[in-house]
């Protein structure tokens, strides 16, 4: 099983279904706040449904095609960094995140981003990774930023959030481009 301590502060791991209360618990004490950028909120209204997300990241996760890994802050679940389906023949994929409220402007997505995308180009050898954000949430595009991600371009109502559509902003990084900022 995934798991990689970053500091004292923060540790990931596979999210498992032992997780599914305090996960919903986090969502639904955030369900406003994230409402603006996540479009899944509104089929996750139970601890039961968490637990059914949980148990298909886990059947990804074994079938080597992703993962959703929980980053847990002092002890506290987080939120959730998803490594969405892997794409093995150009070895590529995207990455997915979300933190509750509260942890909010604590640098926990992009160090638990850098770790995942380190071990992504390392150990699985993989050649990109891409993330999208819509591009009215500077929060998560930051991340992207921060990590040295190129901006691609935008992708033209590219996500239905409920009642409208969002362009998402595009970002990506190569293995090379990665080794050469880890090594500065």
């Amino acid at each position: 099983m995934f798991y990689q301590t970053i500091d004292d502060d923060l540790r990931l791991r596979l999210l498992e279904p032992r997780d599914a209360d305090a996960l919903f618990r986090l969502l639904d004490e955030s369900r406003a706040y994230l409402r603006e950028w996540l479009p899944f909120l509104d089929a996750n209204q139970s601890s039961e449904d968490t637990r059914a997300f949980i148990l298909s990241g886990l059947q990804r996760y074994a079938a080597q095609n992703g993962a959703e890994i929980g980053l847990w802050y002092r002890g506290d679940i987080a939120g959730v960094l998803g490594v969405h389906f892997i794409d093995w023949h150009n070895r590529a994929t995207s990455l997915g995140y979300w933190l509750g409220e509260r942890f909010q402007g604590k640098g926990i997505m992009t160090r638990s981003c850098q770790a995942v995308i380190d071990i992504l180009f390392r150990e699985y050898g993989l050649h990109r990774v891409e993330i999208r954000a819509a591009t009215g949430n500077r929060r998560s595009r930051a991340v992207a930023e921060r990590l040295g991600f190129q901006y691609e371009g935008c992708k033209r109502q590219a996500e239905w959030l409920y009642d409208h559509y969002v362009d998402h902003a595009v970002y990506s990084m190569l293995a090379d481009e990665w080794r050469s900022l880890q090594a500065r």
